[in-house]
């Protein structure tokens, strides 16, 4: 028996992609050609035949497939499963966080909980997808910035390609990140700037040397990968939408994402037109969304002086700005920032559930928390908050006691 889970598919996927589009102008370009940003300096989309998916991908023919991000194959880019480069990127679980729900007085918030994914966070979706077809493409050696774990991520899948990775990240990067982004096989910089500064440098060391600049929405298909997110839960939820999605949002590949998943959905009719209310959630130290939102801007400009203990969503510009905030928009959503000790009081809280959020997986139940009081989302409404990683990766309080064993131990007491 193979324990490819691949082997079986046919040489050639059943392909529908037509074209990448620039997510600004429209303007078409040709599928199967290495791209990076369109000729105005916007991300490009892959647009799909639609009308073919919907022939082919019915409900029926999903529940017959492994319980994988490659079942939602004919809505991704990838053509041949000779160039998939996976590591078991399994459907992640939700969880409600009952207690939370019960001290509110309201229906218990639903957890994604994508830490369970390769390398422990929802970074695993994006990159495989970058990355494989970065091998269809023949990229040689790819370079990107991270905040941590999308740098993980990429030196994961790029080692198991076979692609040189070249990872920079701010040089107050969580100390786990920057070890793991190594131990899976990158040279990884520490750079003493934020994670634009160190997109800056990718940028010069990709045209000076050749490579491939794997940046947030420098490339067409972290966003299919991110989107699958939105496919899987409108599936694990009966081919219904949640009330409100609470995302956190630094880049916002997944936020869009998403958003192009629920239309795709809707095309192929596997869900109808209602949408849940996109939240972009960010911390107050860094909140570009929260501010153009709030001014009702379609661009953001640069956050200076940015700082969160949440670092996943310190990203002080977005490539993909006006797609973040065209989704919030077209939602009735809302970008929302919180503090930082309202996000990791939060933490607290959800470890009450058994739930180990991250930083930024706190900062969309402190969002939930702060909507619930303005009225932005009822006490009834079935609200998801996404967990982008293992809380296992973040430092935690030690409020452990110690024993003497050699001394009188109060049992009792213990």
């Amino acid at each position: 028996m193979s324990l490819d889970p691949f082997a079986n598919l046919p040489a050639d996927l059943p392909s529908f992609v037509t074209h990448l589009e620039c997510s600004i102008t429209g303007e078409r370009y040709d599928a199967d050609v290495l791209h990076g940003l369109s000729r105005v300096g916007r991300p490009l989309l892959v647009r799909y035949d639609l009308p073919g998916v919907r022939a082919a991908l019915t409900r029926e023919v999903l529940a017959a497939r492994p319980a994988d991000l490659w079942r939602y194959r004919e809505l991704l880019p990838v053509r041949s499963p000779a160039n998939i480069v996976s590591l078991g990127e399994n459907a992640t679980p939700l969880l409600t966080l009952d207690r939370v729900g019960a001290a509110r007085n309201a229906r218990a918030p639903i957890v994604k909980d994508e830490g369970r994914l390769p390398t422990g966070s929802f970074k695993a979706r994006g990159l495989v997808m970058a990355i494989s077809m970065a091998k269809a493409l023949g990229v040689r050696t790819i370079a990107m910035p991270t905040n941590g774990n999308a740098g993980a991520a990429a030196a994961a899948y790029a080692t198991r390609a076979g692609i040189e990775a070249v990872i920079l990240c701010p040089d107050d990067t969580p100390e786990i990140n920057v070890r793991e982004i190594a131990a899976q096989g990158a040279r990884v910089y520490r750079v003493n700037g934020l994670i634009d500064d160190c997109g800056a440098i990718v940028g010069a060391a990709c045209k000076a040397n050749g490579w491939f600049d794997l940046s947030t929405l420098k490339e067409p298909y972290r966003i299919e990968g991110k989107k699958t997110m939105g496919l899987e839960l409108a599936e694990q939820l009966g081919w219904t939408l949640p009330d409100a999605i609470f995302y956190p949002t630094g880049g916002g590949t997944g936020l869009i994402g998403m958003w192009k998943a629920f239309d795709e959905l809707e095309a192929i009719g596997l869900i109808g037109p209602e949408r849940p209310r996109m939240y972009a959630v960010q911390a107050e130290g860094c909140a570009p969304m929260v501010r153009a939102w709030e001014a009702g801007e379609r661009h953001a400009d640069r956050w200076e002086d940015a700082h969160t203990v949440a670092a996943g969503i310190r990203v002080p510009r977005a490539v993909g700005d006006f797609l973040i905030l065209d989704a919030v928009r077209e939602s009735g959503g809302a970008a929302l920032a919180v503090s930082d000790a309202a996000l990791l009081a939060a933490v607290d809280e959800a470890a009450g559930d058994g739930v180990l959020l991250c930083p930024e997986g706190g900062a969309t139940l402190a969002a939930y928390d702060r909507a619930l009081t303005d009225g932005l989302v009822a006490r009834d409404d079935r609200v998801v908050l996404f967990n982008c990683a293992t809380g296992l990766k973040y430092p935690m309080p030690d409020r452990s006691r110690t024993l003497d064993r050699h001394g009188d131990i109060d049992l009792a007491a213990l």
